[in-house]
């Protein structure tokens, strides 16, 4: 790493830290409201950028072009099918959400169904943060610099070892960013690095065509459109990791669960002025999300391309054609903005761990009398061991079998299912129990876990036997295996979804719940709703829509 990579590195990510930390220092963060949802205070933009860089983490990045690299262009439904859900969240579920005064999806789930139930959500939240989403965050993180710094060389140690070496350096410092800052602090950051993450990211594909079209943009864009036509179509094959008919099944549950339930999402919203901004937020979002493919899909192409797909593992094409094509002065900046992407997301998952545990745990079952003082103080303490529990799972990520994207989704799948069940029955009814609500929190993870872990690899063993006994060929019988074994996961999702809400409806209609909630409206923020919402989330719907026949 030069003095120029190191020098641009450093200025900026201290340059994002001066920023937060004047932009918080007014903020008293000893209080819940203040520390968990940053006073109530944040405006549309500040929401959108910390919204984006939330979800479009080193994870995303590195994630989804390393599936590009091996698929093409039908992975991108991962970036726009979320503008749909996007929409769906800020006009639909907004409203319901906030007209409360909620800070956790949780606390939601107390008013709808019970305490119980609020805490057993808690528990799944902080399950798949600690088990699933940090650890991803950190390795992939660790991979990508790792990768573009070339630092098993350069340190002259294994790969392994420089991966638990990057994987504690960030989670360090990701935790004492989180624990310490508060919401306001990790928004603010977010937002900066929002605008970098934008800038450096569309450097690389333009840095990439340059280079394919020696010096050309217009012939490089040529040369890749003719030379691998094979990328750029949008219908997934069967035995794809995104088969097309999955698009209308769990790909759009894991997308309405991740933007509409998911708490370290919504946390930034819920901490907004008004409804109004909070829906404003979402909404920018979503139509930025709109170009994000051009810089998680399309650079994965471009990699495939550079490096004849020779890369011994298909999460190294990001990082690789960043090392390869972007200038040495700029490679500081992206690094530095990476960086704060990275922390961005591991910070506001580990924020939002703290606000689940202080807020609908710790003053639960541990401490009912706790002061706002000491519910913070508890949420820190636990967001610690929850940092250090990821940190210690990360490095193992490399064994993952179908990479580090699809590893995500199987994993969050688990809960993610059975989650936004009860969340949306608990929206759209009234008389469904608070026991179908339990039943279907442990029983859907229970269903899910025997399909994935027993039997999808029972059907696939059979096949395997079937085909060796045929004397197929190994790829003809790879092909086989993925296109006839098992339903796709996303399948399975879709399908366990609708039994655990026919379940949960089945409960409503033997044991109704006899005392219908009344919803309070708060009067801590305005609750009065964006008039344009419905418009401009048209709109939107509609580029993404154009997207699919552009392309197929």
């Amino acid at each position: 790493m030069g003095i120029l990579t190191l020098t641009s590195f450093l200025g900026f990510t201290l340059f994002v830290a001066v920023v937060a930390w004047y932009a918080t220092r007014k903020t008293d963060e000893r209080t819940a409201d203040g520390y968990y949802l940053g006073g109530r205070s944040l405006g549309a933009i500040t929401i959108a950028g910390s919204l984006l860089l939330t979800n479009l983490s080193a994870e995303q990045i590195v994630g989804l072009n390393g599936q590009a690299f091996e698929e093409g262009l039908m992975v991108m439904a991962w970036e726009t099918l979320a503008a749909i859900a996007m929409v769906f969240t800020a006009i639909y579920l907004l409203p319901k959400y906030m007209t409360t005064g909620i800070t956790t999806i949780p606390e939601f789930i107390e008013k709808r169904f019970d305490k119980q139930t609020k805490a057993l959500l808690s528990i799944l939240f902080l399950f798949a943060y600690g088990v699933v989403l940090l650890p991803t965050i950190l390795y992939s993180g660790s991979l990508a610099f790792s990768t573009m710094f070339d630092l098993p060389n350069v340190l002259g140690i294994s790969s392994w070892t420089v991966i638990w070496i990057c994987v504690w350096a960030i989670g360090i410092i990701g935790m004492i960013y989180a624990i310490f800052g508060g919401l306001k602090a990790v928004a603010v950051s977010d937002l900066i690095n929002a605008i970098g993450l934008l800038i450096g990211g569309l450097l690389i594909p333009i840095f990439g065509l340059f280079l394919i079209g020696e010096g050309n943009f217009g012939k490089g864009l040529n040369t890749l459109w003719e030379t691998n036509p094979e990328k750029f179509v949008m219908k997934g094959a069967v035995d794809s990791s995104i088969p097309f008919g999955t698009v209308f099944t769990g790909m759009m549950l894991a997308q309405i669960y991740y933007w509409g339930t998911n708490q370290s999402i919504l946390q930034r919203v819920f901490g907004a002025k008004s409804i109004k901004e909070g829906q404003k937020g979402v909404l920018l979002a979503a139509f930025v999300k709109f170009v994000i493919p051009v810089i998680v899909v399309v650079p994965g192409i471009i990699s495939w391309h550079v490096f004849d797909g020779q890369l011994e593992n298909a999460d190294q094409a990001y990082p690789a054609l960043v090392a390869k094509v972007l200038p040495a002065g700029l490679t500081g900046f992206f690094a530095a903005v990476l960086f704060g992407a990275v922390l961005s997301s591991f910070n506001s998952l580990l924020n939002s761990s703290a606000t689940l545990f202080g807020f609908d745990l710790y003053k639960f079952y541990f401490n009912p009398k706790a002061s706002d003082m000491e519910t913070v103080r508890a949420g820190k303490i636990f967001g610690s061991i929850l940092g250090v529990i990821a940190m210690v799972i990360a490095p193992f990520i490399i064994f993952a079998p179908d990479g580090l994207f699809s590893y995500i989704q199987q994993s969050l799948g688990s809960l993610s299912v059975p989650i936004l069940a009860v969340v949306m029955t608990g929206v759209l009814t009234k008389r469904v129990p608070a026991l179908g609500a339990k039943v279907v929190m442990i029983g859907g993870v229970l269903l899910y876990l025997i399909s994935l872990l027993f039997v999808e690899p029972y059907f696939r063993e059979a096949a395997v036997a079937a085909a060796q006994a045929e004397g197929i060929t190994e790829a003809a019988r790879l092909s086989v295996i993925k296109a006839e074994a098992y339903p796709h996961y996303l399948h399975v999702m879709g399908m366990l979804f609708v039994f655990n809400i026919l379940v949960m409806l089945l409960f409503g209609k033997l044991r109704p719940k006899k005392k219908i909630t009344v919803v309070e409206h708060t009067d801590v923020i305005d609750i009065t709703p964006w008039k344009y919402a419905f418009v401009v989330g048209g709109f939107i719907t509609l580029l993404v829509i154009s997207t699919y026949f552009v392309f197929s």
